[in-house]
C-alpha cells in the first residue's frame, strides 16, 4: 500500500524560495521519501520557464521576472492565485508526464464543475480552458512541470480572484492574444482557501486511492 501523500499549506511564499525548495527536496530525497503537495500563493511575479525562444517580456519594471527550470514559456503569479506544487515520484504513482499532465488538468475540471463552470483541457495546449463573460476561450489554470530521476516538481496555478492585468503585459505561456480570466469572473464565489482545499482534496483522493 503506497503511503498517503503529504499536504502542506504553506499560505503566501516568496516564489524564488519556493523553487529553491522544491529543487532541494527532489534533489535530497530517496526511495522511501513521502511524495508532497504544496498549497500557496505568490507575491507577484513573472515566472519564465525552459522554453524561452520567441518570449514577450514585459515592459513593467515593478514586477520581477524569474527564470525557472519547470516546462512553459511565460506566466504571471500573484495574490489571488491558488498554486498547487506536486512534489511525486512518478514511478511509485504509476504516472509518466502525459498521464500527470492530464491529471492535473481534470482535476481542475472537475472542481469546476461541482460549481457549474464547463472547463476543457487542449492536447496541444496543457492548461484548463473556459468561455469569459464575452463568450470567447479563455485560460483559467495554467500547468508547468519538472522532472528528474522520475520525480516531478512544479505544478498548477488556478486563477481565482486577483488583479489580471499584468497578464496583459505578456503572451500567456507563449500564445498571442490569449485571453485569461478567473473564478470570481465567472460567478464563483468561492475564495482561495476554499478552491484551494478543493483541488488537493481532489488531487490528494486520487493519488492515495486511485479514483478518479
Amino acid at each position: 500500500m503506497q503511503s498517503p501523500v503529504v499536504v502542506k499549506n504553506l499560505g503566501l511564499t516568496d516564489f524564488v524560495e519556493i523553487c529553491d525548495a522544491m529543487q532541494k527536496f527532489t534533489a535530497d530525497r530517496t526511495p522511501t521519501t513521502s511524495d508532497e503537495i504544496w498549497l500557496t500563493e505568490h507575491a507577484s511575479v513573472y515566472s519564465l520557464g525552459l522554453n524561452r525562444k520567441s518570449v514577450r517580456l514585459p515592459s513593467t519594471k515593478h514586477i520581477p521576472i524569474v527564470y525557472t527550470d519547470r516546462g512553459g514559456k511565460i506566466t504571471y503569479h500573484g495574490p489571488g492565485q491558488v498554486i498547487v506544487y506536486v512534489l511525486l515520484d512518478l514511478k511509485r504513482r504509476n504516472l509518466n508526464i502525459r498521464s500527470l499532465v492530464t491529471l492535473l488538468e481534470q482535476t481542475v475540471i472537475k472542481l469546476l464543475k461541482n460549481y457549474d463552470v464547463v472547463a476543457t483541457s487542449k492536447a496541444d495546449a496543457p492548461g484548463v480552458y473556459v468561455r469569459n463573460t464575452q463568450a470567447l476561450e479563455a485560460k483559467i489554470a495554467a500547468l508547468g512541470l519538472r522532472i528528474k530521476n522520475n520525480c516531478c516538481y512544479h505544478g498548477l496555478s488556478l486563477n481565482v480572484n486577483m488583479d489580471l492585468s499584468p497578464f496583459l503585459a505578456i503572451d500567456p505561456c507563449g500564445y498571442v492574444g490569449l485571453a485569461v480570466t478567473q473564478t470570481q469572473d465567472l460567478g464563483i464565489a468561492a475564495d482561495t482557501k476554499m478552491l484551494g482545499q478543493g483541488l488537493v482534496e481532489l488531487l490528494s483522493n486520487h493519488l492515495n486511492t486511485g479514483v478518479k
